[in-house]
């Protein structure tokens, strides 16, 4: 049934030069740094940020640390339904390289790392909205992000991603702020002491029908926990190189992103529960308008509503009722 599903790559590198597509959803994290008078100093300084953490972290054979430089590519996905060459932007993830100054090696780094999806914006500000307004009780919409797993599956599994990219995807988000996170013996040498949630979240079953398993790690001097979505083996399948690369760059968007958190002036504890009302936080020196990227939401899930949910809807629930899980 997905024999007409094509998948096409483009990417494009994201420096301080960086400048949004027009297919790009500008609530996503590395275009919304691309944004206004501040555009070149927010990414000139995220991207040092980034240098600076994976260098900390990349410590060995690194007296000063400055062995090391993170590039990062973002990976546009397009799809196309029919065959007949009109796309929709399926989703966007960034890719990380490593540059090692020290033997002027470039070394593959990770695919995924921040995950952006238009679909997903459809399935959280439209779908799950509506299904819950003026209801009593909250409630989650029958097969509700079966449909988006689905369609991210299909596309790990292509060959065009298979292709590109020699490892599958990992994808680092913030914790949630409605759970309490509980540390571990658990310690890993790069990702640090692991955590575990008191329940499951929403987002984590919605990231589970795209086959990602989650686990939550705290890196050395991070100030809280992350969730690692992967595939597979998180602990064995990367290199400590490859995790370094997307601790130090998703760590450095949720500094900016969720300082309230991120950028905490005191880290997590034994028992720990995220709050984005925490005035004992540092403010980076990057421009960043949080109430905008959330008003933005709702007209991105608009536009997948109208450009590819509705126009497909018949043809994309089929595939998707013959698709396996």
């Amino acid at each position: 049934m997905n024999k007409d599903f094509t998948f096409t790559i483009n990417s494009v590198v994201f420096d301080e030069n960086y400048h949004p597509s027009d297919s790009t959803r500008i609530t996503t994290n590395f275009a919304n740094l691309a944004r206004g008078e501040s555009r070149q100093s927010n990414l000139r300084n995220a991207l040092k940020m980034i240098d600076n953490r994976f260098n900390a972290l990349a410590n060995w054979d690194n007296a000063n640390g400055d062995r090391y430089s993170v590039e990062l590519e973002i990976i546009s996905v397009d799809l196309d339904i029919e065959g007949s060459g009109q796309t929709f932007p399926s989703i966007e993830i960034l890719k990380t390289n490593i540059f090692d100054r020290k033997t002027n090696e470039r070394i593959e780094g990770i695919v995924g790392n921040n995950f952006s999806s238009y679909v997903r914006d459809y399935d959280f500000s439209v779908l799950l909205l509506e299904h819950n307004k003026n209801q009593p009780k909250f409630s989650i919409p029958a097969g509700f992000g079966e449909l988006h797993g689905k369609l991210f599956k299909c596309f790990v599994d292509s060959d065009t991603y298979k292709e590109a990219f020699s490892k599958p995807p990992v994808i680092c988000l913030s914790v949630s702020d409605s759970k309490i996170y509980h540390r571990t013996e658990n310690h890993h040498p790069i990702l640090g002491f692991e955590y575990q949630p008191n329940e499951s979240s929403l987002t984590e079953q919605y990231f589970k029908k795209m086959g990602l398993q989650v686990r939550y790690f705290m890196p050395e001097n991070s100030a809280a926990p992350f969730a690692f979505f992967f595939f597979g083996d998180l602990l064995n399948d990367y290199t400590n190189l490859e995790l370094i690369s997307t601790i130090s760059t998703m760590e450095t968007f949720q500094k900016i992103y969720r300082p309230e958190i991120y950028n905490a002036n005191s880290s997590a504890g034994k028992c720990y529960q995220p709050n984005l009302k925490n005035l004992d936080h540092s403010i980076t020196q990057i421009v960043y308008d949080r109430a905008e990227r959330s008003q933005l939401a709702v007209e991105q899930g608009k536009f997948a509503e109208q450009h590819f949910i509705k126009p497909y809807q018949t043809i994309l629930e089929q595939w998707s009722a013959n698709y396996p899980l």
